[in-house]
């Protein structure tokens, strides 16, 4: 019968210097806590180090503003006075939508950066506590610095453009909740791009930009979803975050125009309705989330392996 190794090994001529064979293995929920801190300070110090803190901030601030912006000017010009009343409709959109690139574009770019400039990846893949928990460190840099500039949007547009907002007139229970399994789906989506990114043999720095001006198109960010054909639409319907900043904006203005119901929608036009309720937005993002967040996580799990078989870890595309 085999026995298992001891834990412990002592080595000969010092009994005091031992080795924990379970040391490597990372599994413990502090070794994980201070790999995931450690990469967080990381991702942090290369995002924020290459010029002093106000104009970091500003940079940071400055292009989710100006894209707000951009849009408010572009609605009142061609809507007139009629389109005003969208102007909460584009600002809170806008700004969870400077969350969402962050949020996805954080993991695909710690994959790229770490194989491309750093040529760390294939260390970071052997390391006890392995890829992913290291990717989301350091994604969560960029996460901050996107909910930062969601924040200062939100904020510049009740104070400058005129935003109604109501703090009593919240639905907080539809806010937290929406948010937390948006970040989840959201993360999720990053996870995704991370593994297309580790497949990829040529140029794929400008992947996270695309596919996050595809799903702003799709995902009712600016604009509701009726103005799009019915099958897109209906890809729309299929993506997690459409129902996130839906039920976001539902939950921060009351009777604000919906993305995803109206005249000329698919959801009108299948449910009879005119817009989804709280609980069904829930139940819809929980479900997209669900199905989105294991369809990542597999695809990882296998990008991961055949990078791995296929030495692509350490394979740079000259960029």
């Amino acid at each position: 019968m085999a026995v298992d190794a001891p834990a412990k090994v002592r080595f000969a001529g010092d009994p005091a210097k031992t080795f924990d064979r379970r040391r490597p293995d990372g599994h413990g929920p502090r070794d994980t806590v201070r790999s995931f801190r450690t990469a967080a300070t990381l991702g942090w110090r290369i995002e924020a180090n290459w010029t002093d803190p106000t104009l970091f901030l500003i940079y940071s601030v400055a292009k989710p503003l100006a894209a707000a912006l951009l849009l408010i000017v572009m609605l009142d010009v061609v809507g007139g006075a009629a389109a005003r009343q969208l102007r909460g409709f584009v600002i809170v959109g806008s700004a969870l939508w400077a969350f969402v690139q962050s949020g996805m574009s954080g993991l695909a770019q710690a994959v790229l950066e770490d194989r491309e400039r750093y040529r760390m990846l294939k260390y970071l893949c052997v390391s006890p506590e392995g890829l992913v928990v290291l990717l989301l460190g350091r994604g969560a840099a960029r996460i901050l610095i996107g909910a930062f500039a969601a924040a200062i949007t939100l904020v510049f547009g009740i104070a400058f453009v005129g935003v109604r907002f109501d703090p009593l007139g919240i639905d907080w229970l539809l806010l937290v909740s929406a948010s937390a399994i948006g970040f989840v789906s959201i993360v999720a989506l990053g996870m995704a791009m991370a593994a297309v990114c580790l497949q990829s043999r040529q140029e794929a720095w400008s992947y996270p930009e695309a596919v996050a001006g595809a799903l702003f198109l799709l995902c009712g960010v600016v604009f509701p979803l009726a103005v799009l054909p019915q099958f897109v639409q209906a890809v729309g319907l299929a993506i997690p975050i459409t129902w996130w900043i839906e039920a976001v904006r539902d939950a921060v203005l009351a009777g604000a125009p919906s993305s995803i119901g109206g005249p000329g929608s698919l959801w009108t036009s299948v449910t009879g309705s005119a817009r989804p309720d709280a609980t069904t937005l829930l139940i819809a993002l929980l479900a997209t989330g669900a199905v989105g967040t294991l369809a990542s996580a597999l695809l990882f799990r296998i990008s991961e392996r055949r990078a791995k078989a296929r030495g692509l870890l350490d394979q740079t595309t000259g960029s």
